[in-house]
């Protein structure tokens, strides 16, 4: 019985993990470049001696779903979309970050941000100068007019990466970054799509599949819970004779 409530205990815990881990997917179905989190556990033997029989599900960090979005056009010149696997390199509070949302943004001092985050470049953060018009090439070179003048000039080029997603995930502010904690090297085959946006990676129909899944799983392990009860003051009894 006692090594039945160590895996009765630890699967519930799992459960209720996968049952957030879905529900923060749904909540970000139309958040764009959003990449869809892939809960993981793995079955763990209890050390100590004597716990030989006892087993748990031990949490692992959550994986990143590489699936793309879907694209859709907007007109807007300083919207980006990722062709392929690839991610936009941006300035965390913590080091950089990767992220496939697209919408970026040029502040009053010329700084190029996504979601108030510095999108990074071959040097540092992307600041242009001031200008009347400006194109972002498929390999994210960043053009612009400069003010007073009539040829496009080359200011910068977007830092964009790729990795496999067994080597990815999401830091606390949900952007990912690499599992290591290295930065990763600019590749030069990633290619963007401007006046285009990637929308969420989150399939609906799959993340209420695997919802309602993990709420049969939790009940199962609830009922399992009260059977080890049971099955313990059974023991209980026939010790004192009962």
């Amino acid at each position: 019985m006692d090594a039945l409530i160590y895996t009765v205990m630890s699967g519930a815990e799992r459960a209720l993990h996968a049952q957030q881990v879905h529900a923060n997917n749904l909540a970000n179905l139309d958040t764009p470049g959003f990449r869809a989190d892939l809960e993981l556990a793995a079955s763990q033997a209890v050390n100590g001696y004597g716990y030989d029989t006892r087993h748990l599900s031990e949490l692992k960090a959550n994986a990143v779903s590489t699936r793309e979005g879907t694209v859709k056009s907007t007109g807007r010149e300083l919207d980006v979309a990722l062709q392929g696997p690839g991610y936009l390199a941006v300035e965390d509070g913590t080091g950089e970050a990767y992220t496939r949302a697209g919408t970026l943004q040029v502040d009053a001092d010329g700084a190029v941000t996504v979601n108030g985050r510095p999108v990074l470049g071959q040097g540092g953060p992307i600041v242009l100068p001031p200008y009347t018009r400006l194109e972002i090439g498929s390999d994210g070179s960043i053009s612009v007019q400069p003010a007073g003048e009539t040829d496009m000039q080359t200011v910068d080029q977007l830092k964009l990466v790729q990795a496999d997603g067994k080597d990815l995930t999401k830091n606390a502010a949900g952007l990912v970054v690499t599992r290591s904690g290295q930065p990763l090297d600019a590749d030069d085959s990633v290619r963007v799509r401007s006046g285009f946006l990637e929308g969420s990676n989150v399939g609906a129909v799959e993340e209420m599949v695997a919802t309602m899944t993990i709420n049969r799983d939790f009940e199962m392990q609830m009922k399992l819970y009260q059977a080890a009860d049971t099955m313990t003051q059974t023991g209980n009894r026939l010790i004192r004779g009962e």
